[in-house]
Protein backbone atom coordinates (compact mmCIF):
# COMPACT_ATOMS: atom_id res chain seq x y z
CA UNK A 1 0.00 0.00 0.00
CA UNK A 2 0.97 3.97 -0.71
CA UNK A 3 0.72 6.62 1.50
CA UNK A 4 0.04 10.14 -0.01
CA UNK A 5 0.93 12.94 2.32
CA UNK A 6 -0.02 15.97 0.48
CA UNK A 7 0.35 19.96 1.36
CA UNK A 8 2.07 23.45 1.07
CA UNK A 9 5.24 22.52 3.60
CA UNK A 10 5.28 25.82 4.42
CA UNK A 11 7.64 25.02 5.81
CA UNK A 12 7.76 20.94 7.51
CA UNK A 13 7.68 20.38 11.02
CA UNK A 14 7.80 17.87 13.52
CA UNK A 15 4.31 17.11 13.77
CA UNK A 16 4.68 16.12 10.02
CA UNK A 17 7.26 13.76 10.59
CA UNK A 18 5.72 12.37 13.39
CA UNK A 19 2.27 11.91 11.15
CA UNK A 20 4.72 10.19 7.96
CA UNK A 21 6.57 8.20 10.66
CA UNK A 22 3.55 6.57 12.55
CA UNK A 23 1.73 5.96 9.81
CA UNK A 24 4.54 3.72 7.63
CA UNK A 25 4.25 1.72 10.88
CA UNK A 26 0.50 1.90 11.27
CA UNK A 27 -0.64 1.29 7.84
CA UNK A 28 2.44 -0.99 7.01
CA UNK A 29 3.42 1.42 3.93
CA UNK A 30 5.20 -0.17 1.09
CA UNK A 31 6.00 3.84 0.43
CA UNK A 32 5.21 7.03 1.29
CA UNK A 33 5.29 9.58 -0.99
CA UNK A 34 5.60 12.98 0.09
CA UNK A 35 3.48 15.47 -2.39
CA UNK A 36 4.54 19.19 -2.16
CA UNK A 37 2.14 20.88 -4.19
CA UNK A 38 3.35 23.63 -6.39
CA UNK A 39 0.10 26.13 -6.44
CA UNK A 40 -1.75 24.89 -3.28
CA UNK A 41 -5.67 25.80 -4.12
CA UNK A 42 -6.66 26.27 -0.54
CA UNK A 43 -4.04 28.45 1.11
CA UNK A 44 -1.16 31.17 0.38
CA UNK A 45 2.13 30.17 0.78
CA UNK A 46 5.24 32.85 1.85
CA UNK A 47 8.06 30.73 -0.09
CA UNK A 48 8.06 29.37 -3.28
CA UNK A 49 8.17 25.30 -4.87
CA UNK A 50 11.76 25.01 -5.00
CA UNK A 51 12.55 26.24 -1.07
CA UNK A 52 9.39 24.21 0.32
CA UNK A 53 10.81 21.41 -1.78
CA UNK A 54 13.96 21.31 -0.44
CA UNK A 55 12.98 21.56 3.09
CA UNK A 56 10.24 18.78 2.43
CA UNK A 57 13.54 16.65 1.12
CA UNK A 58 15.47 17.70 4.39
CA UNK A 59 12.52 17.03 6.86
CA UNK A 60 11.36 13.48 5.19
CA UNK A 61 14.60 12.54 3.35
CA UNK A 62 16.21 9.98 6.08
CA UNK A 63 12.68 8.20 6.41
CA UNK A 64 12.36 4.51 5.54
CA UNK A 65 10.43 3.94 2.27
CA UNK A 66 9.81 7.66 1.94
CA UNK A 67 9.94 9.52 -1.16
CA UNK A 68 9.69 13.72 -1.62
CA UNK A 69 8.26 14.40 -5.04
CA UNK A 70 6.72 17.85 -6.90
CA UNK A 71 2.58 17.57 -7.11
CA UNK A 72 1.54 19.90 -10.10
CA UNK A 73 -2.29 19.00 -8.84
CA UNK A 74 -3.62 22.18 -6.91
CA UNK A 75 -6.36 19.87 -5.37
CA UNK A 76 -6.27 16.86 -3.55
CA UNK A 77 -8.89 14.97 -5.78
CA UNK A 78 -7.05 15.98 -8.91
CA UNK A 79 -4.20 14.54 -7.57
CA UNK A 80 -5.48 11.36 -6.76
CA UNK A 81 -8.05 10.64 -9.78
CA UNK A 82 -7.49 7.78 -12.23
CA UNK A 83 -6.13 5.53 -9.29
CA UNK A 84 -2.63 6.82 -10.47
CA UNK A 85 -1.10 5.54 -6.99
CA UNK A 86 -2.83 2.38 -6.62
CA UNK A 87 -4.25 0.90 -3.62
CA UNK A 88 -3.56 4.20 -1.48
CA UNK A 89 -4.02 5.92 1.76
CA UNK A 90 -4.06 9.70 2.00
CA UNK A 91 -2.51 11.36 5.42
CA UNK A 92 -4.30 13.89 7.21
CA UNK A 93 -4.28 15.14 10.41
CA UNK A 94 -7.27 15.60 12.54
CA UNK A 95 -7.55 19.67 11.83
CA UNK A 96 -7.48 18.95 8.41
CA UNK A 97 -9.95 16.46 8.43
CA UNK A 98 -12.34 18.85 10.60
CA UNK A 99 -12.22 20.90 7.75
CA UNK A 100 -12.44 18.39 4.93
CA UNK A 101 -15.60 18.59 3.47
CA UNK A 102 -14.62 22.46 2.64
CA UNK A 103 -12.48 20.28 -0.05
CA UNK A 104 -12.98 20.23 -3.51
CA UNK A 105 -14.97 17.06 -4.14
CA UNK A 106 -14.32 15.43 -0.33
CA UNK A 107 -16.54 12.43 -1.43
CA UNK A 108 -14.94 12.15 -5.20
CA UNK A 109 -11.16 12.13 -3.10
CA UNK A 110 -12.90 9.07 -1.72
CA UNK A 111 -13.90 7.09 -4.70
CA UNK A 112 -10.29 7.10 -5.38
CA UNK A 113 -8.01 6.65 -2.35
CA UNK A 114 -8.74 5.64 1.40
CA UNK A 115 -8.42 8.99 4.00
CA UNK A 116 -5.98 7.93 7.29
CA UNK A 117 -6.62 10.50 9.67
CA UNK A 118 -4.21 11.34 12.41
CA UNK A 119 -5.98 12.16 15.47
CA UNK A 120 -3.72 13.55 18.76
CA UNK A 121 -4.92 13.01 22.29
CA UNK A 122 -7.14 15.69 23.60
CA UNK A 123 -8.15 16.81 20.15
CA UNK A 124 -12.23 17.22 20.26
CA UNK A 125 -14.26 14.55 18.75
CA UNK A 126 -17.48 16.60 17.47
CA UNK A 127 -15.51 17.88 14.49
CA UNK A 128 -14.47 15.07 13.69
CA UNK A 129 -17.69 13.09 13.96
CA UNK A 130 -19.72 15.88 12.35
CA UNK A 131 -17.25 15.62 8.97
CA UNK A 132 -17.77 11.80 9.17
CA UNK A 133 -21.47 12.33 9.24
CA UNK A 134 -21.75 13.74 6.12
CA UNK A 135 -19.30 11.53 3.72
CA UNK A 136 -20.77 9.84 1.08
CA UNK A 137 -18.60 6.81 1.86
CA UNK A 138 -17.48 6.90 6.08
CA UNK A 139 -15.89 3.44 5.72
CA UNK A 140 -13.13 5.08 3.59
CA UNK A 141 -11.95 6.92 6.39
CA UNK A 142 -9.83 5.32 9.27
CA UNK A 143 -8.22 7.12 12.36
CA UNK A 144 -5.14 6.45 13.71
CA UNK A 145 -3.67 8.25 16.76
CA UNK A 146 -0.02 10.39 16.39
CA UNK A 147 1.79 11.41 19.88
CA UNK A 148 0.25 15.49 21.04
CA UNK A 149 2.66 17.70 19.01
CA UNK A 150 0.43 21.23 18.80
CA UNK A 151 2.62 22.61 16.16
CA UNK A 152 1.62 24.84 13.41
CA UNK A 153 3.42 26.64 9.87
CA UNK A 154 1.85 29.71 10.79
CA UNK A 155 3.62 29.96 14.16
CA UNK A 156 6.45 29.00 12.77
CA UNK A 157 7.20 31.35 10.18
CA UNK A 158 5.62 34.09 12.70
CA UNK A 159 8.94 33.10 14.85
CA UNK A 160 11.39 33.04 12.53
CA UNK A 161 10.22 36.34 11.38
CA UNK A 162 10.66 37.97 14.85
CA UNK A 163 13.91 36.34 15.10
CA UNK A 164 12.71 33.18 17.74
CA UNK A 165 14.57 30.05 17.26
CA UNK A 166 12.34 27.19 16.06
CA UNK A 167 14.92 24.39 16.70
CA UNK A 168 12.05 22.70 19.10
CA UNK A 169 9.40 22.56 16.59
CA UNK A 170 11.34 21.66 12.66
CA UNK A 171 13.86 19.08 12.18
CA UNK A 172 17.45 20.15 12.67
CA UNK A 173 18.13 20.32 9.13
CA UNK A 174 15.41 22.34 8.44
CA UNK A 175 15.87 24.81 11.28
CA UNK A 176 19.62 25.00 9.81
CA UNK A 177 18.43 25.32 6.76
CA UNK A 178 15.89 28.08 7.27
CA UNK A 179 18.56 29.96 9.31
CA UNK A 180 21.06 29.94 6.98
CA UNK A 181 18.99 31.11 3.74
CA UNK A 182 17.43 33.52 5.89
CA UNK A 183 14.02 32.19 5.34
CA UNK A 184 10.77 33.71 6.66
CA UNK A 185 12.49 36.51 7.44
Amino acid sequence: MTGLLGGAFDPPHRGHVALAETALDHFELERLLVLVVVDPGHREVQLGFEDRFRLAELAFGALPRTEVVRDEHRYTVDAVRGGRFGDAIFLVGADEFAGFLSWKDPDGVLDEVRLGVAARPGYPSSPLEEALAKLERPDRVEFFEIPALPISSTDIRARVARGEPVDELVPEAVAREIDRSGLYR
